[in-house]
């Protein structure tokens, strides 16, 4: 470095003749500025290609050696920020020749008439070499500069990327935030479609308490009036009324499968005659732009299942089929037998035989994106407000439970086949002949029967009359433990819902007292277990009923109160 600082403070001479070159060096030096005696013009071209040096001292005989040409092209090729400076030596009388004239124009020169005074040549030197180290400040300046511009655009850059991966963070955690809100959005409108469908149900379910009862007491009278006359005009009108009263006991049942609030309750069923029963019902439902055939295998086995939940999937099937058919179109129920488990089933289905039920409509399909999820909970295609996404999921759910399965075919543009898989079984209901003949040859059966509504009352006491049973009937759990504190029952049949002590507590209380008497509950109401214990179906008469279940419950309740070492001879 300090040879460098030294090469760029000292001027170069170039004076080949004689000993010019030496005593201008020694002028020089006496005047305290370095100097270095450049013999051939070598170290003149080095200084202007790499920028060194102060300057250069050259006699007219030094600029003919190097050559003007040469000289002014190295000139040009010098660094952007050097602009090298020349003092030239004339000889007197050779200033004003036109080669040396143009000198000052093509370079940075002065020109000296020799012989000259020291003073002016040392004069010329000291300012040759400020103008150098003017242009090395300035050159230093234009680095700072360019460096300070680089460091600039450095950071312009990265500012520039900072922002745009600042932008993509936030358009990112915008996304999702939009994405949050949408599914809050999406919950909050399924939390209140749950809310509006749960008050209805709550709604549905007090109405068909309330509505089981009155049918109890219709169903009941009618049952007894057909047993009790032979007039066949009343015996049709009998019949008649009864066909409606039990139809508005289905309507109450798929009422209360609404709410979801009904226990399944499996029994041996014909699909066949259920389908066949709820033609009118189907017709109205879905309009008279669609029409509506069945295809029934005339041998159907019997299957083992909910009654009701059954009535309402076939009719939960058909609205969507409507729906899918704004058009009008073809819906299709059919039923079948599989003797064996189809390979495309096998993985949810036990091995065994199995009664299908289908409906198929001719509608716009699902594609395979939608079908992939239909029985998926929640899940919908339809607008909000039109559906809570529930209806195949609690038909796939209601399958499952009921030890089958369901199966959805479709195709986009040619229709849709839902089929529901359930088990198969050999139960025969017993008739209600078999059942009054069983319950006439028991020994007198003594009831303490409970219900706070009058006409239930009445019509299940002539009932149970009916059945040969001695009965003894009161309003009240206070009544009914009155009447046990003197006399013994071979059954308690009592009411669920009633006002101050329900039929759970008076069955508690009345164990008491009578440890080995039977218990069987009445009830409209569906949500047995807000009442506090686990009731079985073994142990429920659900209202309205027929004289031929409540002779069933009967029979089944006293065999189980009579303890495990009865021999059961009513079955066959």
């Amino acid at each position: 470095m300090a040879d460098q600082h030294n090469h760029d403070n000292a001027l170069l001479i170039l004076a080949p003749d004689g000993r010019d070159a030496s005593v201008l060096r020694a002028v020089l030096s006496e005047a305290g500025i370095d100097a270095e005696i450049d013999a051939n013009g070598a170290k003149l071209f080095d200084a202007l290609r790499d920028g060194t040096h102060a300057g250069a001292l050259l006699t007219d005989e030094g600029l003919t050696r190097v050559g003007l040409s040469a000289l002014r092209g190295a000139v040009d090729r010098q660094p952007t920020w050097s602009d090298f400076p020349f003092v030239v030596l004339a000889r007197r009388g050779q200033a004003n020749r036109g080669d040396l004239r143009h000198v000052e124009q093509a370079l940075n020169a002065t020109v000296l008439e020799r012989p000259l005074h020291p003073t002016s040549l040392v004069s010329a030197a000291r300012s040759a070499i400020r103008g150098r180290g003017r242009q090395r400040l300035a050159a230093r300046h234009l680095m700072e500069l360019e460096e300070a511009r680089r460091e600039l655009r450095n950071l312009a850059d990265s500012l520039e990327t900072k922002v745009r991966e600042r932008t993509r963070d936030l358009a990112s955690a915008n996304d999702r935030l939009t994405a949050e809100i949408a599914e809050r959005e999406k919950a909050e409108a399924r939390l209140v479609q749950a809310q509006k469908m749960e008050a209805v149900g709550q709604l549905t379910g007090g109405l068909a308490h309330d509505f089981n009862n009155l049918l109890t007491a219709v169903v009941g009278s009618l049952d007894l009036l057909l047993r009790r006359t032979d007039d066949e005009r009343l015996r049709k009108l009998a019949r008649n009324a009864l066909q409606a009263a039990e139809r508005g006991g289905q309507l109450t049942a798929q009422l209360l499968a609404f709410s979801r609030r009904q226990r399944l309750t499996p029994t041996a069923l014909d699909a066949n005659e259920i389908v066949s029963g709820m033609g009118d019902l189907l017709a109205r439902t879905i309009g008279p732009h669609i029409r509506i055939e069945t295809i029934l295998d005339p041998q159907l086995w019997r299957a083992l299942a909910d009654r009701t939940q059954i009535e309402v999937m076939i009719l939960n099937l058909a609205l969507n089929a409507r729906d899918a058919m704004p058009n009008g179109g073809r819906v299709t129920i059919a039923t079948s037998n599989l003797s064996s488990v189809p390979p495309a089933l096998s993985t949810e289905l036990a091995p065994g035989a199995y009664v299908a039920i289908s409906v198929t409509d001719t509608g716009t399909g699902m594609p395979p994106e939608v079908l992939s999820r239909a029985f998926e909970p929640f899940f919908t295609t339809k607008e909000t407000g039109h559906g809570t996404g529930l209806g195949l999921s609690q038909l796939y759910g209601f399958a499952k439970q009921s030890g089958g399965t369901a199966r959805i075919d479709s195709t986009p543009g040619e229709g849709t086949t839902v089929t529901i898989f359930l088990p198969r079984t050999e139960e025969q209901a017993p008739t209600q002949a078999v059942l009054l003949e069983r319950t006439a040859k028991r020994e007198q059966v003594s009831v303490l029967l409970v219900d706070d509504d009058d006409g239930v009352r009445d019509v299940c006491t002539a009932m149970l009359e009916d059945m040969r049973c001695k009965v003894t009937a009161v309003a009240s759990g206070e009544e009914a433990l009155r009447a046990l504190e003197h006399e013994s029952f071979s059954l308690l049949l009592t009411d669920i819902a009633m006002p101050a002590m329900n039929g759970v507590e008076l069955a508690r209380r009345a164990r008491e007292m009578a440890p080995a008497m039977p218990v069987l509950f009445a009830t409209g109401y569906a949500d047995l277990q807000v009442f506090g214990e686990q009731l079985s179906d073994e142990t429920v008469v659900r209202k309205p009923y027929r004289l031929s279940e409540l002779a069933a419950r009967v029979e089944a309740t006293i065999d189980a109160g009579r303890g495990p070492n009865v021999v059961d001879i009513h079955r066959r």
